[in-house]
């Protein structure tokens, strides 16, 4: 896994569209979460892994740009990086393209791992822990402004 790797990709469809004509907010969380869930995974996270040993993640914060519209028959892509990991914790900024290049939004969120039978939270397991850092931007930094000023996964 590289922190370019694309962590969704879809197609906006009619009903993903307001009234407006564009794809409505809750279809961007989806997608978002969607990619979430393909990172997640990459880390081996999967379901099979958070059944089996009582595990789960919990989203703290999550703060969304948007930039331009995307409408039906677009396909949209979005990829991940990590910025922050730390033994019970990541953030990682999701950015969504339309197929032309066309940077549609960024997503950044901070989930945290937790015992679910314990309902606290817990510390990744190393080779989770290890596969996050290969995930990990090379410079954390360009996210720290808010709204981001440009997409930074190409």
């Amino acid at each position: 896994m590289t922190k370019l790797d694309i962590t969704y990709r879809g197609t906006v469809h009619q009903w993903h569209c307001d009234h407006m004509g564009h794809m409505n907010v809750m279809w961007y969380v989806g997608k978002f979460d969607e990619a979430t869930w393909n990172l997640a995974a990459m880390m081996g996270m999967t379901s099979q892994y958070l059944k089996a040993n009582h595990r789960g993640m919990a989203a703290v914060e999550q703060r969304i740009c948007y930039r331009k519209e995307a409408i039906a028959g677009d396909v949209v892509t979005v990829r991940t990086a990590i910025v922050e990991l730390r033994p019970k914790l990541v953030r990682f900024v999701h950015e969504m393209r339309r197929g032309d290049g066309d940077w549609l939004a960024t997503m950044m969120a901070t989930g945290v791992h937790i015992d679910t039978v314990a309902r606290k939270s817990a510390e990744f397991a190393p080779q989770i822990f290890e596969l996050g850092k290969q995930a990990l931007a090379t410079d954390t930094t360009l996210w720290d402004a808010w709204p981001p000023v440009k997409a930074f996964l190409e």
